[in-house]
């Protein structure tokens, strides 16, 4: 398991939304900042984005990706500083456009083109949910907004031509198919953000180092394993003293700590969902008993792990009431 898989997975990142939306201007949508990430593009015409009392609109073309991070509220609109709606309303207000799209869908190409010249806007919105303290770790990695443009021969580009294409006409599954297509659009937008980025996080750096790579991978896949410096090392294929040392330049960290680490955040991410007891926490995190992992936790946070349970907010409803199609 590679490691943006391994806190893709363990974040659990679901699409808890999916939605096309048609609007012919003037047209504004209101995203809520309790959406942890959120992924647009457009399919045809050009919209702006931007966020609650921070920073200039960003124009998006035709191609172009954007991911939003939580925090402040953020809008999409066929102008900047346009009015906007909340998805509920924008819903109602732009209903007859989309319809209108689909009545289009089967008329000439010229008809088609010729509505496609009064400025009508199809752009696709998603909604994604990350969970627990390895999502937060990813989210933390990001800009509030990352950009990205699709080059012709970007795999951005053909996973947007591919979404254009589904959504053309109704076809069985069809739905499937879209859930699928958003999650590689937000994965390959991540990789590309993460390569273009000066800020990626450094497990994302250091993996593109052929002699630290097999370590991070072998943590990320075997936590509870009872892995030493020797044993990373060598997976490696360099000597201990050579791995430490380029080790502990690229991540800040000596490999030990780095898997403690690795291990208490899928610690706190178990504790917070309550289904497991610490034995099985401990035996999915590497220690060999309850109290050896207690130990070790309240060496790591100052409590043990019931105290610390106790103490955590109950996870945000991230996806309330974006639906906008």
């Amino acid at each position: 398991m590679d490691v943006l898989q391994s806190h893709l997975v363990r974040a659990r990142a679901s699409g808890g939304v999916f939605a096309r939306s048609v609007a012919r201007p003037p047209w504004g949508l209101c995203l809520p900042g309790t959406i942890q990430l959120a992924v647009h593009t457009t399919l045809q015409g050009r919209m702006w984005l931007w966020l609650d009392g921070a920073g200039e609109p960003l124009e998006l073309a035709p191609g172009d990706v954007a991911l939003v991070r939580g925090g402040p509220d953020h809008f999409v609109a066929d102008r900047p500083g346009a009015p906007c709606l909340p998805p509920e309303q924008f819903r109602e207000a732009h209903a007859g456009d989309a319809d209108r799209a689909r009545a289009a869908a089967t008329d000439s190409a010229a008809d088609r083109a010729g509505a496609a010249g009064h400025g009508t806007n199809t752009f696709l919105c998603g909604a994604y949910t990350l969970s627990g303290d390895v999502g937060r770790g990813l989210l933390e990695a990001l800009p509030a907004v990352l950009t990205l443009s699709a080059a012709a021969d970007d795999p951005l580009h053909d996973v947007i031509a591919l979404l254009s294409s589904e959504l053309a006409t109704p076809a069985p599954g069809q739905q499937t198919v879209l859930d699928r297509l958003l999650d590689i659009l937000l994965v390959f937008t991540l990789r590309a953000g993460f390569r273009r980025s000066e800020h990626a996080p450094a497990w994302f750096r250091a993996e593109a180092d052929p002699r630290l790579a097999p370590a991070l991978r072998a943590m990320h896949s075997d936590p509870a394993r009872a892995w030493t410096v020797t044993d990373l090392a060598a997976a490696s294929g360099l000597s201990r003293a050579a791995f430490a040392r380029i080790f502990q330049h690229a991540l800040g960290q000596t490999p030990m700590r780095y898997l403690t680490e690795w291990r208490m955040t899928l610690a706190r991410d178990e504790l917070r969902a309550g289904e497991a007891t610490l034995a099985r926490i401990a035996a999915r995190t590497g220690y060999a008993s309850p109290y050896a992992f207690a130990a070790a936790f309240r060496r790591h946070h100052g409590s043990a792990p019931g105290q610390w349970r106790r103490r955590q907010p109950p996870p945000p409803l991230s996806t309330d009431g974006v639906h906008t199609a």
